[in-house]
């Protein structure tokens, strides 16, 4: 049973400000006794083939991955070639799938979020392999348990995510995969079924400091987006937290 984890952001990413950069993350999953992880940034793969080297010296294999938006909504693409990056439909997307082995993954479907899936995952259902259920959870509030009943109704399996984008994040949710460590062989485990949700709520506090250093990143992403359009001040956190499309409400 492989250690797994298939949505993870790091400093590569063309979207999000990110402290940690992948190779960072490799040291830390290795420490953790991940055997698998997908670097899914923001509508580019990572193709760099030095992290790939580096992952296959801690022993970790690396499922090519994107976080791809398709129709406003985001969608996790796993182990499909870079000609991923220009699916712009989820018409696109069936003629994707058609032509290649890759696997289809609904993350935080019904989260509270712009990008979220929501009714567009029953209308284009069966374009999904398996759904999430991310790190962004508390004993109190769970918006993971309507893509559980989801994925039940659907007969999809559920894979556990951190939806990473702060290293503290690794090793509360992920998945156990029954597969040899290999990209092809996880994916198909996961598209029969045999992939196990290992997950904790997370600690209030934890998710308030990560929740926090999520919107510090954003409003310095926004800030660099205003120099480099010449504006000569920022706008105030204040305003950013209450206007900004991008900063992510709490999952």
């Amino acid at each position: 049973m492989l250690k797994v984890d298939l949505h993870l952001h790091t400093s590569e990413d063309p979207v999000d400000y990110i402290r940690h950069d992948a190779c960072q993350l490799i040291d830390r999953a290795a420490e953790l006794g991940f055997d698998a992880l997908a670097i899914t940034l923001h509508d580019r793969q990572l193709t760099d083939p030095r992290v790939g080297a580096y992952a296959r010296e801690r022993r970790i294999v690396l499922v090519p991955g994107i976080e791809r938006s398709i129709e406003g909504c985001h969608v996790l693409l796993l182990n499909f070639p870079q000609s991923s990056e220009a699916i712009r439909t989820f018409d696109d997307l069936a003629v994707l799938k058609a032509r290649s082995a890759g696997i289809v993954i609904a993350p935080h479907p019904f989260f509270p979020h712009s990008s979220s899936l929501g009714s567009c995952l029953a209308a284009r259902g069966e374009l999904f392999d398996a759904v999430e259920w991310s790190y962004f959870w508390t004993g109190g509030v769970n918006f993971n348990a309507a893509a559980a009943r989801w994925a039940r109704a659907n007969g999809k399996p559920i894979v556990g995510n951190s939806d990473l984008h702060d290293i503290r994040q690794l090793g509360r949710t992920y998945s156990r995969v029954h597969a040899d460590p290999d990209a092809d062989a996880i994916c198909q485990a996961i598209r029969d079924g045999n992939v196990a949700l290992e997950t904790s709520p997370v600690p209030k506090n934890e998710l308030a400091r990560v929740l926090s250093r999520m919107a510090l990143q954003d409003i310095r992403k926004a800030t660099r987006a205003f120099r480099a359009r010449g504006q000569t001040s920022a706008p105030r956190a204040s305003s950013l937290l209450i206007s900004s499309p991008d900063v992510r409400k709490p999952r």
